[in-house]
């Protein structure tokens, strides 16, 4: 089985946003095989549709420029660009993300864009999976997780590449343990 352990950065503002839409920007993940050996990484931007301007929050957030999103393609050939890169069509796969809110924002996407989606449908919230191994009280963040875990943070936070780089060290660290 193939592991696609991703992050999302999406267009982002103070408060609620306009047309109540927040579209992707930016995909990153790390594909590891069932042996727990990381295959590649995958990075791609993408133009927003509804809502193109940047916010300065979300610029200063996570750091992606304009320029950046403008020259990116929509988010139609940026997920058939990812489908083939996870290689998803081999059915032997789950989708892991450190929460649910990436796999509601690419639910959201496909809608807006007309697309399937039933390829989200094996996904391992590993937020909730690491809260109910670990027997806490609460959910914790990424960055709290991998201090308690004695791991340090590598690259940009809230850059999705970065997060799915360390998303993925947590979720390496105890493969064994989650549910499949």
């Amino acid at each position: 089985m193939n592991f696609i352990i991703y992050d999302l950065e999406a267009t982002c503002w103070r408060g609620a946003p306009p047309n109540n839409v927040q579209e992707v920007i930016e995909i990153g993940a790390v594909r590891v095989n069932g042996y727990g050996e990381e295959i590649g990484t995958f990075n791609r931007f993408v133009k927003p549709l509804v809502n193109a301007q940047l916010s300065a929050f979300c610029t200063e957030l996570t750091s992606i420029e304009q320029y950046q999103v403008n020259s990116a393609e929509l988010f139609p050939r940026v997920v058939d660009l990812f489908w083939d890169w996870a290689d998803l069509d081999l059915d032997d796969y789950m989708l892991v993300s450190w929460g649910k809110e990436d796999q509601q924002l690419l639910r959201n996407d496909c809608a807006l864009h007309d697309l399937d989606d039933s390829w989200l449908a094996p996904h391992l919230n590993l937020k909730k999976a690491y809260r109910r191994l670990k027997r806490l009280s609460k959910y914790t963040g990424l960055m709290k997780t991998l201090e308690r875990e004695g791991l340090e943070f590598d690259g940009t936070p809230h850059r999705a590449i970065y997060d799915a780089i360390n998303t993925a060290k947590i979720f390496l660290k105890y493969r064994d343990e989650w549910p499949h």
